[in-house]
């Protein structure tokens, strides 16, 4: 088992390796062009006509294996996760889940403790012992106002 989990760790690598950065042909000459790819449609375009100074073109031989495409480089399965009920079902071998740009911090330390608990790796942790010890305590953040003295 753990010769294929470092077999795999090390096709990822060369995976990092061999990608390429398609640019957009006229990205650097006109600052309206954005920098995401787009494939060149024009007759006389030298990078549609594969010009070898004028940058490569995404073809079948970029792709990553099948075995390992969509994997985080830590060699687990990526799973975006919202709320508690999502972690249901999943495998720690096999699975790493990322908590939810929407999700709050509530839920979040919620979701991080079932994870943890389950044996599970979260991608985007965050430390939120500091908030938990605010509450615990019951203090409210300060006010502004309150240290100004109305003359």
């Amino acid at each position: 088992m753990r010769i294929m989990a470092d077999e795999k760790i090390r096709r990822i690598r060369v995976r990092a390796e061999k990608s390429a950065r398609f640019r957009r042909d006229g990205e650097g000459k006109k600052e309206r062009l954005a920098d995401t790819w787009r494939r060149p449609r024009g007759l006389h375009n030298k990078q549609r006509i594969q010009k070898k100074a004028k940058g490569p073109m995404p073809t079948p031989g970029y792709g990553s294996p099948a075995d390992i495409r969509g994997l985080h480089p830590s060699g687990y399965r990526d799973v975006l996760v919202h709320n508690p009920g999502e972690l249901e079902g999943l495998d720690p071998a096999l699975d790493a889940i990322r908590i939810a740009a929407q999700v709050g911090a509530r839920k979040r330390g919620i979701i991080q403790e079932r994870a943890l608990a389950a044996g599970l790796k979260v991608l985007n942790a965050k430390d939120l012992s500091a908030k938990k010890e605010a509450e615990a305590a019951g203090e409210e953040p300060e006010n502004e106002e309150e240290g100004e003295e109305n003359d």
